[in-house]
């Protein structure tokens, strides 16, 4: 019997309950946790990550199985679901917290990201530059409980209601084939 094959990847597109709502409902992500990485001195709070004095970037850790669905179509949701050409800055949410970016475990990762960065480039994807940053992930901290499944406990919220509802809703119709059957 073999054993079964887990990557981690971490992404920063923006809000973490944006990109936490998307990617706990794509098919072979087998656990999403809102956190934050890649700042300076030890695992901060929330507040002290709105500062933007940190240097920590609002993220979410991704554990996928490669047999089901692989980083590029990982990242290729990822570059749909938020805005790439934006520095430190997604929709009305403004800071260095808010930064793209791709946090790789593993070189593997590293090359894979630069080769869907590069594609999109070619391809004119966007009428401004990717300013999405891939680097190896450095510091990891989990951010607090109450941040965890946010969505799914606040759907009615108004944040969630007015730009984390849309994003679903955008994965949804643009990746049918890649969300969870419920």
């Amino acid at each position: 019997m073999s054993e079964k094959r887990q990557e981690t990847i971490v992404l920063g597109g923006g809000c973490f309950w944006c990109t936490e709502a998307v990617y706990v409902r794509v098919r072979g992500v087998e656990d999403v946790e809102s956190g934050y990485c890649n700042g300076h001195g030890p695992a901060p709070s929330y507040e002290q990550v709105c500062t933007g004095q940190t240097g920590y970037v609002e993220v979410v850790k991704l554990v996928f199985d490669p047999s089901v669905i692989t980083l590029r179509e990982i990242l290729e949701i990822f570059f749909v679901v938020h805005d790439p050409t934006t520095l430190n800055r997604q929709g009305n949410d403004v800071g260095t917290q808010y930064r793209s970016g791709i946090y790789w475990t593993d070189p593997a990762q590293q090359a894979v990201a630069q080769e869907v960065i590069a594609t999109l480039r070619a391809q004119g994807a966007y009428d401004a530059p990717i300013v999405t940053e891939v680097l190896p992930l450095e510091r990891y901290a989990p951010a607090e409980a109450y941040h965890q499944d946010y969505f799914e406990h606040h759907p009615n919220q108004g944040y969630c209601a007015y730009v984390v509802g849309p994003k679903v809703q955008k994965f949804r119709k643009t990746f049918a084939d890649y969300v969870k059957a419920d």
